[in-house]
């Protein structure tokens, strides 16, 4: 390989089990690829067309599929010509926008249902109030936040390990991740120390704050009427799924980057199927976004 940066390749080596069965492969990571996007276009569409699911809560659930759609497509386009190659390479560089863009993404939405649990803990516990707080102003500052917080620690990252000397050129895996370290000749004590507080400040502290909203919702919720409790939980049961979907799928993703087995090295990732699950969860416990779901769907049965 040259050291230059911009001639540097890395290759894949997640592909070598399933070329025997590539051309099957292909099909499925296509299916899954047009279910993602037609889903989390679907659920965006329904509600920019909507004046009534224009409230932060269907905002901030409309982010969360942008998301998803954005991150699939960060993926999945490499990995069909990947499939189909008899060579699955990428340009170093390509390869840290990759990682780049998938994490920045997928930490934005730990960041996202931080800012959901803050505006459904104001809608229920301080209902009174959550028009005047959850101002269209309020709702964008949030969202940028989201967005640019975990962006910017990646950048940091990336940043860091742009001129790092490699000594390994080979991956495990199917798409770049946090495995890039492992490529590196020497690991950074700079670039250690700096994980652990981009982890602690678009992880832990989103997480901890998520927590510690729902245990008070609870609290409040335990002590109210009927209708409350049940308005607590047809919004707050669907982010506790979501939630827990990209707690496991982070710390999957983490631990199975850092163990060399056989296991890291053939497994199908998680990460691939995650966008299809936001858009089949909030499609169906979500009473408003189904109900235009189906009536969608009806008025295409009937034309």
């Amino acid at each position: 390989m040259d050291d230059k940066f911009n001639t540097t390749y890395i290759t894949f080596d997640g592909y070598v089990q399933i070329h025997k069965y590539r051309y099957l492969y292909f099909i499925l990571m296509v299916t899954l690829y047009v279910l993602i996007i037609c889903t989390n276009s679907t659920i965006v569409y329904l509600i920019w067309i909507h004046q009534n699911l224009h409230e932060p809560m269907y905002i901030f659930i409309a982010a969360l599929s942008m998301n998803s759609v954005l991150f699939s497509n960060a993926i999945y386009p490499k990995i069909f010509v990947d499939v189909l190659s008899e060579r699955q390479i990428i340009p170093y560089s390509a390869c840290l926008f990759q990682w780049f863009l998938c994490y920045s993404l997928g930490l934005s939405d730990v960041s996202i249902l931080a800012v959901m649990a803050y505006d459904r803990y104001v809608s229920i516990c301080k209902p009174l109030q959550h028009p005047l707080i959850m101002k269209k102003s309020t709702v964008t500052v949030l969202l940028l936040s989201a967005w640019l917080v975990p962006a910017c620690h990646m950048l940091v990252i990336i940043a860091l390990s742009a001129d790092r000397k490699l000594c390994s050129f080979s991956l495990n895996g199917i798409y770049c991740n946090n495995s890039v370290f492992k490529l590196q000749c020497v690991s950074s004590r700079v670039l250690s120390v700096f994980g652990v507080i981009a982890v602690t400040n678009v992880v832990i502290f989103p997480l901890l704050y998520i927590l510690f909203t729902y245990a008070k919702i609870i609290k409040i919720t335990y002590k109210s009427r009927g209708d409350v409790r049940k308005k607590a939980a047809e919004t707050c049961i669907p982010h506790l799924l979501i939630l827990i979907s990209c707690t496991s799928l982070a710390v999957y993703e983490t631990t199975i980057a850092r163990v060399e087995s056989d296991f890291s090295e053939t497994r199908l990732h998680a990460a691939l199927y995650q966008p299809l699950i936001n858009p089949i969860i909030y499609g169906l416990k979500m009473k408003e976004i189904f109900k235009h779901i189906k009536k969608m769907f009806c008025s295409v049965k009937v034309k």
